[in-house]
């Protein structure tokens, strides 16, 4: 806000650091300055208190596969279930993925090296599809959430809104078989119900995106599941259907992966 920032009342940046945890994060962020990559994952994840539980282990690819994948998974928490998901591949290959992100985790020095940063509506807007093509046609495995957003609770079901398309665009442009992903776990009704008001009446701004961090530290001594299923050929993504429906396909299958 540069200068403006000087008339936001104090009480409201108060709030402000006590909603998004500033003192722990920073606690933490510091406790593992000399940690990066998958070591740093695992040091929140043991910060947090977090254990995880995978199926599926033996779908995944081989680590001596010379071929590049496309991870994708549902978005649930948008805290916990990246670091999780990531710290797995990440152990498994090596550090040889990358994540693609929001920009404003290149903030973050531990995560940053896994991390190809994309802003679709700041002032790198114009890079994101070269950005997106330069980490699809790279030698890593790629991880995304291709909701974009954490899942919504619909319905009393929580579930992803819609996948953009990206993922079996780019996948099938390099031919990099794609890793369907589910992970088990959910945010608090107060979140899901301020994310429905703000999704409606306050579309320009995530407002519940501010909360994420309270989500996180709400769920600390959780248990959650990671289950991969079957790598799915980039072949069958062909022209039967477009790719929005191979993405609403993919979407399907991995919820499959909860039964």
């Amino acid at each position: 806000m540069g200068k403006k920032a000087r008339w936001v009342p104090r009480p409201l940046v108060w709030w402000l650091k006590h909603i998004v945890h500033e003192d722990q994060v920073n606690d933490y962020l510091w406790r593992a300055r000399d940690l990066k990559g998958t070591p740093w994952l695992k040091a929140q994840l043991n910060s947090l208190k977090v254990t995880i539980k995978v199926k599926g282990l033996e779908n995944l690819p081989a680590k001596d596969d010379p071929r590049r994948y496309t991870f994708v998974s549902n978005h649930p928490l948008g805290g916990i279930d990246g670091i999780a998901i990531g710290s797995v591949i990440g152990e498994r290959y090596d550090d040889n993925f990358r994540y693609l992100v929001n920009d404003l985790l290149m903030n973050l020095p531990g995560l940053a090296p896994l991390c190809i940063p994309i802003n679709k509506t700041g002032k790198n807007g114009r890079d994101f599809p070269a950005m997106v093509e330069a980490g699809f046609k790279g030698d890593t495995h790629i991880l995304m959430f291709p909701a974009g957003l954490c899942s919504r609770k619909r319905n009393g079901e929580i579930r992803d809104l819609e996948w953009k398309k990206t993922f079996i665009t780019k996948s099938v442009e390099t031919q990099r078989d794609i890793v369907p992903i589910y992970f088990e776990g959910h945010n608090s009704n107060f979140f899901y119900r301020l994310s429905n008001i703000s999704d409606r009446y306050v579309k320009k701004i995530n407002i519940a995106m501010l909360f994420l961090a309270d989500e996180m530290f709400k769920n600390e001594g959780q248990t959650f599941t990671i289950t991969f299923g079957k790598p799915i050929p980039w072949q069958t993504f062909n022209h039967e259907k477009t790719p929005m429906e191979w993405a609403k396909f993919v979407k399907n299958k991995v919820y499959k992966l909860a039964k």
